[in-house]
């Protein structure tokens, strides 16, 4: 169990967390649409790339700012890093930047004495929408590392997009994998995301099932 799940969170850092959980958001939409013009835009235009380069760099720079703060303000010293191991893995892997999103919307829902949401409808949009994230992030990031790589079957974003699709869900049907280092490991980031998605929403409806089917018997 972490230290943030046992000890309480100090006034200071909850303030802090509630104040820039909107500009946040943002930051993280902000960051998926200048990665994405940095990656399709055409080479000719030079100043798109530039101007969707400086986006990302700047709403990674508010992101290191906002873990530096929360660092110094939970007084958890390096056990910091492990209570909050999701923003740490986000913090190095520009990739997973749009999982915050996710983060932003549990804040959201656990501000609420009542969530709107069920358990079983909350995990299940959970998984909604990380799918959705991580399918757009790895497309954007595959298409990127293989779209002029000799040899290469992924060739077009829509090639990385039903690569993603197949990948995510885990069927695989092999007409277009990642024949570059970059793109296969994304493709193993990916591939055990969607092991753990699928996991979750097949728990998540089986439980929900048996519950019902409980109801009615009794």
């Amino acid at each position: 169990m972490s230290d943030r799940a046992t000890a309480p969170v100090p006034p200071r850092l909850q303030e802090w967390e509630q104040r820039t959980e909107v500009p946040l958001f943002v930051a993280g939409l902000v960051f998926l649409v200048g990665y994405a013009f940095r990656v399709l835009a055409p080479p000719d235009t030079g100043a798109v790339r530039d101007l969707a380069l400086a986006l990302v760099c700047a709403t990674w720079l508010a992101f290191v700012v906002d873990y530096g703060v929360r660092f110094r303000l939970s007084g958890l010293g390096r056990r910091f890093v492990r209570a909050h191991w999701l923003d740490t893995v986000v913090l190095l892997l520009p990739l997973l930047r749009p999982l915050r999103l996710v983060q932003v919307y549990t804040a959201v829902q656990k501000r609420r004495e009542q969530p709107r949401l069920s358990l079983y409808a909350r995990v299940m949009s959970y998984a909604s929408l990380t799918a959705v994230l991580l399918g757009v992030s790895a497309a954007l990031a595959v298409y990127h590392q293989e779209h002029d790589a000799p040899g290469a079957s992924i060739r077009t974003f829509g090639d990385s997009v039903w690569w993603a699709c197949a990948t995510l869900t885990t069927v695989g049907y092999g007409d277009a994998v990642p024949v570059t280092f970059g793109g296969r490991v994304v493709a193993v980031g990916l591939m055990a995301c969607g092991l753990a998605l699928l996991g979750a929403v097949t728990g998540s409806f089986s439980s929900w099932l048996v519950q019902v089917f409980r109801r009615e018997d009794e």
